[in-house]
């Protein structure tokens, strides 16, 4: 059985927190014909509240998020997030 490695993200983007604009630029749309793209993880630099959007839409508030959170979000709203420096990662 292959080993799985413990990061294996190569691409990260920088977060900038927004209550309309998705992590690739996009805006939300339940009807649109092109999705965004969910990270696999995000890395919180500093923590705090950190509430996030997934691919249907529904948000989850996570409590004092630091270091590695393991969630696929296409965004990281600004209302109800007092963490900062994050990064959303990929495999590609």
């Amino acid at each position: 059985m292959p080993q799985q490695q413990s990061h294996p993200y190569n691409r990260a983007v920088v977060i900038t927190k927004s209550d309309t604009v998705n992590i690739d630029g996009s805006t939300y749309s339940a009807s649109a014909a092109t999705k965004a793209i969910p990270c696999e993880a995000i890395w919180v630099g500093t923590a705090g509240t950190m509430t996030v959007v997934f691919e249907d839409g529904s948000t989850a508030a996570f409590t004092a998020a630091v270091g590695l959170v393991p969630v696929k979000a296409i965004r990281v709203n600004s209302t109800g997030t007092a963490a900062a420096l994050m990064l959303a990662l990929y495999t590609v």
